[in-house]
């Protein structure tokens, strides 16, 4: 990619090409970024009216996740095959597509398979924006080019939720996606206005195909053993069997035959690198934390507290505030001081915000719900860009493209499989604890008793009260199981923190600074 601009440099745009230009890439790039997260607070609306459980429903999230994981890796090879400016037009408009297709999905499978077709052209959006947006500005307003995408970055992921909600609950679930249409048409007109003679030099480059076999082979197993395991009761099932024997061979064969390959589809050898290993993978597993949890909290307000769509959302919303305000500070102050400690900061603010998350019990109230996430968002401040720092930092230009990709093909996997994880640990921990609590409710235990008497002496008969009972059991057994699950993370966070002291960044000038932070995200 990086060789194909350098083939055919473009002067920086101005005055109003360049404004309209900046526009069109981040509609785009915000269109995208809101699909993550804006079908989090519908999936139980998507499940009820297509017939499914919650559980299935969460396919609609990982099937993007992981098609658009698929496709990250590729973005640079079919950008030399394309285009640069062809293929950030091809994929707003197949997106654009997909989405209405997503919209008009009478089925679960008819919706997955629109999901899997928006996250994989959705893969090259993300680069691509930052590739265009940066050949735009002049040098030196780099910076501001970067800050201004990031923003558009940081507010899509909490306008998602609240955004998502509101639909299905005065609307239909159908227009989370059918949003997508009206600002894709606008991006895609505006984008083809502006950079329609910017594009950059086509040539032709070998495709590693069985490296990309093999890569969506493993993959593919992978997150349907995730997805099936629960309701095939994992192990016990010869499908799961085969699905995790079948991912384990693939990507054995994968690693070797990428690390022999004249032209790998994915550059393994980045991994042989101290900074980019340990800075890639406390971003991934952190990433994969965050946005299992995402995935978690709105789920389990409206299954077992009794929030609506919208409600969930907008606790979800206050992770926007701190993270706005303070991006741009974390941007000034990131050349001038050791990344590590601003990340390791980042990761004690998580553990603290999953910390107090663990401490909620079934009366918990709107104010407990916001705090941490308004407190989150001083973390999310501090969490892309400087472990992306770390990672790219003493890697030659030529090869910060492969590391960018491959970092954000790690990332997007871990957000898919860290989802797939939280459901079913979820799933299975309220069924250990409801079994723990059931151990208890018998006619000799005088506390049980005594409230089966209670309820009968409100009108329940003997079967009411009982059932009465199991239900308070259920949402008590729900909470302790999610509360387990947030301590865990709460933990794991801060044992991510070694992996960035492992790491030995170098001292970034403010070119290498732009680098790194174009591929925040």
């Amino acid at each position: 990619m990086a060789q194909s601009q350098a083939q055919a440099p473009h002067p920086p745009l101005e005055g109003t090409q360049l404004v309209i230009g900046t526009i069109a890439v981040s509609l785009a790039v915000f269109m995208n970024v809101l699909d993550t997260s804006i079908a989090n607070v519908s999936i139980p609306s998507i499940s009820g009216d297509l017939g499914v459980s919650s559980d299935q429903g969460t396919w609609v999230i990982t099937s993007f996740a992981v098609a658009n994981a698929i496709s990250v890796p590729l973005t640079g090879w079919l950008t030399d095959r394309i285009g640069q400016v062809r293929l950030f037009m091809a994929s707003i408009v197949l997106f654009v597509i997909s989405s209405w297709m997503c919209g008009l999905s009478p089925n679960l499978p008819f919706l997955l398979a629109s999901r899997v077709l928006q996250g994989a052209v959705a893969g090259p959006m993300i680069p691509l924006s930052q590739t265009l947006l940066l050949a735009s500005y002049p040098r030196a307003k780099a910076p501001m080019a970067l800050s201004m995408w990031a923003m558009t970055t940081l507010i899509a992921p909490v306008a998602g939720p609240i955004l998502g909600g509101w639909i299905s609950d005065n609307i239909s679930w159908p227009w989370i996606f059918y949003v997508n249409i009206p600002v894709g048409i606008v991006a895609a007109l505006a984008t083809w206005a502006i950079f329609r003679n910017r594009d950059s030099v086509i040539k032709k480059a070998p495709i590693d195909i069985v490296g990309l076999v093999l890569l969506i082979t493993w993959v593919g197993s992978l997150q349907v053993m995730l997805d099936k395991g629960k309701d095939l009761d994992w192990f016990s099932s010869t499908t799961i069997v085969v699905l995790g024997l079948t991912a384990v061979i693939a990507l054995a064969f994968f690693i070797v035959w990428e690390l022999t390959d004249k032209h790998p589809v994915v550059d393994l050898s980045l991994f042989k690198l101290r900074n980019f290993t340990g800075g890639t993978v406390a971003l991934a597993v952190g990433y994969g934390l965050y946005f299992g949890n995402l995935v978690l909290l709105p789920l389990w307000l409206q299954t077992d507290i009794g929030y609506t769509a919208t409600d969930a959302g907008l606790v979800l919303a206050p992770v926007g505030v701190f993270a706005i305000i303070l991006s741009p500070v974390t941007g000034k102050i990131l050349p001038r001081t050791d990344p590590r400690y601003i990340s390791t900061a980042s990761f004690l603010i998580f553990a603290l915000v999953f910390w107090m998350r663990s401490r909620y019990t079934t009366g918990v109230d709107t104010y407990s719900l916001m705090l941490p996430t308004l407190i989150q968002g001083i973390g999310m401040a501090g969490f892309f860009i400087p472990l992306v720092s770390i990672t790219l930092s003493g890697l030659p230009g030529h090869r910060i493209p492969a590391a960018s990709g491959l970092s954000n093909f790690v990332r997007i996997m871990c957000g898919g499989i860290g989802t797939s994880i939280f459901e079913t640990a979820w799933d299975h921990r309220s069924i250990l604890h409801h079994a723990q609590l059931t151990e208890h409710a018998h006619a000799y235990n005088p506390v049980f008793d005594q409230s089966i008497t209670q309820m009968g002496g409100v009108g329940l008969n003997q079967a009411q009260a009982y059932g009465l009972f199991n239900s308070m059991t259920t949402q008590q057994a729900a909470q302790l199981g999610v509360n387990d699950l947030f301590y865990v993370s709460a933990g794991i966070f801060v044992a991510l923190i070694a992996l960035i002291w492992v790491t030995r960044p170098e001292r970034a000038g403010s070119g290498d600074s732009a680098a790194a932070a174009s591929a925040a995200h």
